[in-house]
């Protein structure tokens, strides 16, 4: 498996080991997880770096958890969406199936802007046959307990709850 995201998922402001990806990986009995997430990465930089990483490593599942720094900087949505699609499109063609994070963004460019990047997620999901978590952070990122004091990241007590909201979804996949 083959996680790609931001700074949520390489843990940024964590202990190292006690990130989501780290505590996912005694859960899938043996199944190797390549963690190649980067801080401040965005759909852009994650589809550039995608198909050396998809030659690399095979993997059978890639997980994308990108499209958060995009919506924090107001990038427009379409190229969000083109990105995204890109890199599910580059998994789906070496066989891989993919599980699309879905993120919410604070409200700073406007309810049209908010609705529209969390609604890509989904809508991207439906069109491309990817397996969804539809929201990261829910149960988290509303609770400031669990979020750092920048408020965008969460802290290390939110790490398992993360993993709760993409277990029940990701470990069909690895089953299959």
């Amino acid at each position: 498996m083959l996680v790609l995201g931001d700074s949520i998922s390489a843990g940024l402001g964590v202990p190292a080991g006690a990130g989501w990806v780290d505590l996912l990986r005694p859960e899938l009995d043996g199944c190797e997880v390549v963690n190649a997430s980067i801080s401040g990465e965005t759909t852009e930089g994650g589809k550039a770096r995608l198909p050396a990483l998809l030659q690399q490593h095979s993997p059978r599942l890639v997980v994308l958890e990108l499209g958060g720094n995009d919506g924090l900087r107001g990038f427009p949505l379409a190229l969000t969406r083109a990105n995204l699609a890109a890199m599910i499109a580059d998994a789906h063609d070496t066989g891989a199936r993919v599980l699309l994070l879905g993120m919410r963004i604070p409200p700073n460019y406007g309810p049209r802007y908010a609705e529209g990047f969390h609604a890509l997620f989904g809508e991207l999901a439906t069109e491309t046959g990817a397996a969804l978590v539809p929201f990261l952070l829910e149960g988290i990122a509303t609770d400031p307990a669990l979020m750092q004091t920048d408020g965008v990241h969460p802290t290390g007590e939110a790490q398992p709850l993360i993993l709760a909201n993409v277990l029940p979804v990701l470990a069909p996949l690895v089953r299959e």
